[in-house]
């Protein structure tokens, strides 16, 4: 069986990762592509790697072009995306790359975004604890999104964040409070908008940072996801920086280690949380994860080690923010709410060099 799709924003990087994934996709059968400012030209001329899908003409973004299809997949910028969300029927599968509706809170939503809060979908990161582990069982974000037909995808950051401290809070080994959190970000994460600080002369050879001072989006977004893990109140201090690269981002999180807890029950809980994922891997022993490992494809690596001197884990996770980052965790989800295998358009490996 086949399910015809349809894709909004196509034309970003967002989009057209969607589309290459769905591309490759046995079960998905790409009809509509939609940009509104590029409406009327021939796909192919504005993505051209996108072959496959090169003839279709590019349509307005809008209630009546989207209808009508099994699936949609929303990649328009925050604020876009719930209105157009509202009015398509409740039995079409729609996932919403934006951030509109990825947090509960409409209170952190207003602070960080400052409009009024569209609602909480089924969060799209099937591997994410989201409880505290009682008696070996772990509850995960998969349960969720299985027969579902509103689904947003997390932010890139916080995916890489998220997965990279989750083990160690659902099984109470580390503390709350106190976790630290500095991740190293592509440009492609800031999207295709011209912009002077992202020229390659301004951005190649070059580190910067931004957001800082927990004034970055994705922070209540993290301390969400965490929370649900840990049970309790977390305090997340996350600081983005803009990397030399074209896509992929590296996190580095650190958080205090409960007492008298070591390093081999620590490691013990991100293997057990992780061994049946298809997607995550926590790396043996002294190998640390890079970004080009994971290019273009829908995996997070990581790595674990106990700074003794101060009582603290540190967790690296790398992951394509454009592939496990959105477009992965989109059709991952949209396998599992559709009930087909999860893995499938899924298994590209990394691309080196």
């Amino acid at each position: 069986m086949t399910f015809s799709v349809a894709v909004s924003g196509a034309t970003g990087y967002a989009g057209g990762e969607v589309l290459r994934l769905l591309a490759q996709h046995p079960e998905a059968n790409v009809t509509t592509v939609g940009a509104h400012s590029n409406a009327g030209a021939t796909f192919g001329t504005l993505m051209p790697h996108l072959r496959s899908l090169a003839d279709l003409t590019v349509q307005e973004t809008s209630v009546e072009t989207l209808a009508g299809h099994d699936v949609v997949f929303l990649a328009l910028p925050h604020g876009a995306s719930a209105a157009i969300a509202a009015r398509l029927p409740a039995d079409t599968l729609v996932i919403d790359a934006g951030a509109d509706h990825r947090l509960r809170d409409p209170e952190a939503w207003k602070k960080f975004y400052g409009t009024e809060h569209a609602g909480y979908w089924p969060y799209g990161l099937p591997e994410l604890v989201t409880e505290p582990v009682r008696e070996e069982r772990r509850v995960k974000r998969r349960e969720s999104l299985i027969g579902a037909r509103r689904v947003a995808v997390p932010g890139c950051y916080p995916t890489g964040a998220q997965l990279a401290l989750a083990p160690g809070l659902a099984h109470g080994l580390i503390e709350a409070e106190d976790i630290v959190i500095v991740s190293a970000s592509g440009t492609s994460g800031a999207g295709k908008g011209l912009k002077p600080h992202l020229l390659a002369s301004e951005a190649m050879s070059s580190m910067s940072t931004y957001g800082v001072g927990g004034v970055h989006r994705h922070v209540p977004e993290i301390e969400q996801g965490l929370a649900d893990a840990s049970g309790v109140r977390t305090s997340v201090s996350f600081t983005p920086t803009l990397a030399p690269m074209p896509r992929g981002i590296l996190t580095t999180a650190t958080a205090r280690v409960a007492q008298g807890i070591d390093e081999s029950a620590l490691r013990e809980a991100w293997r057990k949380t992780y061994a049946d994922e298809p997607f995550v891997h926590v790396l043996p022993e002294g190998q640390w994860p890079t970004t080009k490992s994971v290019q273009g494809s829908n995996h997070a690596a990581m790595q674990l080690a106990v700074d003794e001197h101060v009582g603290r884990v540190v967790v690296t996770c790398a992951i394509d923010n454009l592939v496990k980052g959105t477009a992965g965790a989109a059709v991952q989800s949209m396998n599992i709410a559709l009930g087909l295998p999860e893995t499938s358009g899924l298994e590209q490996e990394g691309m080196v060099p």
